[in-house]
């Protein structure tokens, strides 16, 4: 029951950065690589807080070890510019529904190289969800998507899958996760220095820093170091599914804060999405 609760919340925090970037980048409060750059730095700072607090009550050390950070970093830098991007033209669900199915994608792949047991009950219960989110944003559903950032949107995917599985192995997940926020930041600086500004750039309002800021730090840093704490009890194919249910409830924010309208096919498609998921994360001891 613990880890199906820390699950929970690690899906709502996830779910809940679609909702705020899609509030700042698609509201022109901000522009998306502002957003990703606030959203970096604050991940960051809440990360080495949390790194630091614990050297100061346990005495762990800081460095988790230099096996992960090069991949983590990268990978890091190419969910977070690509996502932010991505919001400046999808819906907060459509954007959520392609970021999980591509982490889904790569996340199963992870576990198949890695020769993981994926029982049968899983893959019905992936299909079940994958069935559902096709369904949510089949033709005719009124979810228009620009193919560049849906794009934009499946490299995201692709980056937080490898970023996910990278610290499979990581003997310390929190003080990984804080140095691949730490060791992103002048990356993410250089990149940002080398490109070249927009003439129809976004000045960055003070509501759009506060939004990119409380995705990094309560939504992003939190949320991490909570799914890495609980990646290693769940499992590659189990982690990816009950990241299906984020585009749902990222869907479920947007109607309550953003304005999107609640219908039957997003009723339905949330029955066959959930009960895909239980049954994947369902235990055979359970019958």
């Amino acid at each position: 029951m613990r880890l199906v609760l820390l699950t929970a919340l690690t899906m709502t925090a996830f779910a809940a950065n679609s909702v705020l970037n899609r509030a700042g980048v698609g509201a022109g409060l901000i522009d998306p690589v502002g957003f990703a750059v606030v959203r970096l730095l604050a991940g960051a700072g809440m990360l080495a807080l949390l790194v630091l607090g614990r050297r100061l009550a346990t005495g762990r050390p800081i460095w988790p070890g230099l096996p992960g950070r090069a991949a983590g970093a990268l990978s890091l830098l190419v969910y977070l510019f690509g996502f932010s991007a991505a919001y400046g033209a999808l819906d907060a669900g459509t954007g959520a529904l392609i970021l999980f199915g591509m982490v889904q994608i790569t996340m199963f792949a992870g576990a198949l190289l890695a020769r993981e047991r994926v029982p049968a009950r899983r893959w019905l219960g992936s299909g079940l969800a994958f069935l559902g989110l096709v369904y949510l944003f089949a033709p005719g559903s009124g979810a228009n998507a620009s193919l560049s950032h849906a794009g934009l949107m499946a490299a995201a995917g692709i980056g937080w899958g490898i970023y996910s599985l990278s610290a499979r192995g990581a003997t310390d997940p929190l003080g990984a996760t804080a140095w691949n926020f730490v060791l992103a930041v002048p990356m993410a600086l250089l990149l940002v220095a080398a490109l070249p500004v927009s003439p129809g750039a976004v000045a960055a309002t003070r509501e759009g820093m506060l939004l990119a800021a409380v995705s990094g730090a309560l939504t992003s840093g939190l949320g991490y170091a909570l799914w890495y704490a609980v990646l290693p009890a769940l499992g590659a194919a189990r982690g990816g599914v009950a990241q299906l249910t984020v585009p749902l409830v990222a869907l479920a924010g947007g109607m309550v804060f953003l304005g999107e309208a609640l219908t039957l096919r997003f009723l339905f498609s949330a029955v066959l999405v959930l009960g895909g998921v239980a049954i994947a994360l369902k235990s055979p001891r359970q019958g």
